[in-house]
């Protein structure tokens, strides 16, 4: 059963006092890691945006204006909290978890470091027991990731159903198709990188990166990287897709009603998400915790962290770089970039790739694969745009009918 639950080697040879509290460990140091995160995050996005709008941004709480954050969340906590009157009373509660739990939940899978080098595959020692520098390494680690995801629609949908008004369940319904309309872009992206490194494990992942060559986002072509962030960006609302919160008919969104502690709840999933699947990005596509050189004087355990908080401050910068930057889509356009462009092309490149996978066990010519694979993108996509022309015909001839 052991082998099943993970692939950390603390637990591969029995588990004892020792591992459990090796693990207790690893669990509360990312808790605290992730909280710590949210709460620079913020202020991060919140000086960023200032420097891009000519502002000055938080600068009264602390140097810099670094404890606003803290001031702000003591606020909504110690704020009254209304529930009202027409909703459904658990199902109100228990929503905010749903949206919280799965971020935390994915942060466990996420490699933070460890010593890759001379084929130490990221273990690291620590009490004098070889383990990794993740809280937990499951076999299927890609698809946990996948289901937390897909859980993590709930807290928004339950959300506003269960507040007993209409505008919170129009933002939730909206929430919830986009976040379902770019789930298999999503997942299309990510077995691209299946099919190329042959792993569901995380640590696996990062393992078989080895090189800035070997980089699934160049060993995929770009093209998956590029639409895993597109359909990231748009599952986590962040701008230029944050409509369910933007809306003028909607009010505030789905968690309209929400108030004090658990008006919280979303705020922190929304920031925790931005870092979290930043991390993600990074460890599918570019290298995980693997740096571009050695960093001399730095044992390589820790270099590897080193390397991820610099490519996490990449993300985190082009995040908030969108948001002051990028007019926000309409909501047609959102559907459209998800159904019409990002699922065709993410499918159409696995196809590729898998192909050209095939043709390098198979001992194929690999540039006939690769002409047939033109010929045939060509001609699904003239008849794709086909469909879409008489689609729009008919919808156009529906209309004048009324």
């Amino acid at each position: 059963m052991r082998y099943v639950l993970a692939l950390d080697p603390l637990v591969t040879a029995g588990v004892g006092a020792k591992e459990v509290l090796i693990v207790a460990i690893k669990v509360v140091v990312a808790f605290v890691v992730m909280l710590i995160a949210v709460i620079f995050m913020v202020w991060f996005e919140r000086k960023l945006i200032a420097g891009f709008q000519n502002r000055i941004g938080p600068n009264k709480a602390g140097r810099w204006g670094i404890l606003q954050t803290i001031a702000d969340g003591l606020k909504l906590v110690t704020k009254e909290y209304i529930h009202p009157e027409q909703s459904d009373r658990m199902v109100f509660l228990l929503a905010p978890y749903l949206a919280v739990v799965p971020v935390f939940v994915t942060f466990s899978i996420v490699p933070l470091g460890g010593d890759f080098s001379n084929g130490n595959n990221g273990v690291v020692s620590i009490l004098g027991e070889k383990t990794l520098l993740q809280v937990a390494d499951p076999p299927i680690g890609i698809l946990l990731m996948l289901a937390m995801s897909a859980i993590s629609v709930y807290g928004a949908m339950l959300a506003g159903w269960s507040s007993g008004s209409k505008y919170p369940l129009l933002g939730s319904v909206r929430a919830s198709a986009q976040m379902v309309s770019y789930e298999a872009g999503l997942g299309l992206s990510i077995a691209t990188v299946l099919v190329v490194c042959g792993t569901l494990s995380t640590n696996g992942i990062v393992v078989a990166q080895d090189g800035i060559r070997n980089w699934n986002i160049i060993a995929t072509g770009v093209v998956p990287f590029i639409v895993f962030f597109l359909a990231i960006t748009a599952e986590m609302n962040r701008p230029p897709f944050d409509l369910t919160e933007a809306e003028q008919e909607l009010v505030g969104g789905y968690q309209t009603e929400y108030s004090s502690m658990r008006f919280a709840m979303y705020y922190l999933a929304e920031f925790l998400a931005v870092v979290v699947m930043s991390t993600i990005i990074i460890t599918l596509f570019l290298g995980g915790p693997r740096g571009l050189f050695d960093i001399p004087g730095i044992p390589n355990a820790i270099e590897g962290t080193l390397w991820l908080v610099a490519k996490l401050f990449v993300f985190l910068f082009i995040y908030v770089w969108l948001r002051a930057t990028l007019p926000r889509f309409r909501y047609d356009q959102l559907m459209d970039l998800g159904w019409k462009l990002l699922i065709p092309v993410a499918f159409g490149w696995l196809l590729l790739i898998t192909a050209l996978k095939v043709a390098q066990d198979e001992d194929w010519n690999r540039v006939v694969v690769v002409l047939i694979a033109l010929a045939v993108a060509v001609v699904a996509w003239v008849i794709f745009s086909v469909a879409l022309r008489v689609s729009a015909r008919n919808r156009e001839l529906e209309g004048s009918q009324y």
